[in-house]
């Protein structure tokens, strides 16, 4: 049992989750985070995706939207055949339920308030000092629910002198130092691919620090808050780049493809314009490779079989993979490369990806029914648990679909006042 619903227990009014968490107790196929119930304020994705990985494993999640427009995220993207829900949407609005209201209106405060009371995890991504002109401060949400954990993500982080700046994904990448290695040598800096890696990566973060937050306050009952900048969770995947530059000075350039630490270790194309990436980072590696060319002389200590000389010859190793890869088309050196246990992968388009049988013996490719569209294809559940598999219960739901249902249900407002705050709208 969850703090907040020890602390709701003898509440004559039941929560929105209490009957099916109940039940849940009961089955077979309860899943590790059923009784939890986490409020999802923030908007677009840094933040909220931890939610949807939360709620795929079993979580209530009440996605607290704006009444008029919603979270900016349902109109991002591709559209789909429902008004209120591009595809980015439908795809990372997973497993929430929608409920509208008005934060900037102070009864809509006060029924946040009485909200978190009955929650266990609040979730917020907006510039810091929003929620405190709010009246939604850590003080004011701490003394509602002193056990409340609550995730705060930002460009920047909720202290330094930057804290005050809007932060998106792209703007980490490069504030983080990513965006200054994609690319080729003395050529423009790239976008690291065309998603928002940032907001997935300090959402992963924040997931991870709620579950040892929760651990935290089972130990102790008491609350806290995890604060994340985004371009944080970006720089912590940078490897050794700062420590080679703190202790050599060394800045670490473009390499395109590339790796400065081995080779070949990059991309290349197929007689058919298709394209592979080969990773040999080792010398036993390098000489399964020479065999699988019918080069094995390539791998004699005096020529290319040590990692050093490599190095030393990477233009002209990689003239030589780049002709033999260029001889083969794809599914050839695939083949070749896979029955040489050479290290080898398709270098795939998301069509690619759609007639990969490795993809869809993983169940990486989830395929949900939403009503008004169709069927919607979206990345499965990650990751995968021998016993408590997650699950996708709904996609992006629509805006406002459970507010009746937690305004009387779980705070057991009267209908009349239902009708009264939907008609001021601030529900």
């Amino acid at each position: 049992m969850t703090q907040a619903q020890a602390s709701t227990q003898s509440d004559p009014q039941p929560s929105a989750s209490s009957g099916s968490s109940v039940d849940a107790e009961r089955s077979p196929d309860t899943l590790p985070m059923s009784g939890l119930r986490v409020i999802d304020v923030g908007t677009f994705l840094a933040g909220p995706y931890a939610a949807s990985m939360l709620g795929e494993f079993g979580a209530e999640i009440l996605k607290v939207e704006h009444p008029i427009a919603g979270d900016p995220m349902r109109r991002f993207g591709t559209e789909s055949k429902r008004h209120d829900a591009t595809l980015a949407w439908l795809s990372e609005g997973r497993n929430k339920k929608s409920v509208t209201l008005d934060l900037r209106q102070p009864e809509g405060v006060a029924l946040f308030l009485k909200l978190v009371a009955k929650s266990d995890v609040l979730i917020e991504n907006f510039r810091p000092g929003t929620m405190e002109e709010w009246g939604l401060g850590w003080d004011q949400l701490s003394q509602a629910n002193p056990a409340l954990v609550m995730l705060r993500v930002s460009g920047y982080g909720q202290t330094g002198p930057y804290r005050h700046r809007s932060g998106f994904a792209h703007i980490a990448h490069g504030f983080a130092g990513l965006s200054y290695l994609a690319g080729f040598p003395n050529e423009t800096p790239v976008v690291p691919g065309t998603v928002p890696l940032g907001d997935y990566l300090s959402s992963l973060y924040g997931a991870i620090g709620i579950l040892i937050a929760l651990r935290h306050r089972e130990l102790t009952g008491e609350g806290q808050i995890i604060d994340i900048g985004i371009y944080e969770a970006v720089f912590r995947q940078m490897d050794e780049i700062a420590a080679a530059y703190g202790l050599f000075g060394k800045v670490r350039q473009r390499e395109g493809s590339g790796s400065f630490v081995a080779v070949p270790h990059g991309h290349f194309r197929t007689v058919d314009d298709k394209w592979v990436a080969i990773a040999c980072t080792t010398d036993k590696m390098f000489e399964r490779f020479a065999a699988v060319m019918g080069k094995p002389e390539l791998a004699a200590k005096d020529r290319y079989g040590n990692q050093r000389k490599r190095l030393a010859a990477r233009d002209e190793v990689n003239r030589i993979v780049n002709e033999w890869v260029g001889s083969q088309t794809r599914d050839a050196v695939m083949t070749l490369c896979v029955d040489g246990e050479v290290p080898i992968g398709k270098v795939n388009s998301i069509a690619d990806i759609f007639a990969d049988e490795h993809f869809q013996a993983r169940g990486n490719l989830a395929r949900v029914d939403e009503e008004g569209v169709g069927e919607v294809v979206v990345p499965g559940v990650v990751p995968t648990l021998s016993e408590t598999p997650g699950r996708i219960s709904n996609l992006g739901p629509p805006l406002g679909n459970a507010t009746y249902e937690v305004m009387r249900e779980l705070l057991g407002i009267p209908a009349e006042e239902i009708k009264r705050l939907r008609q001021r709208r601030i529900i």
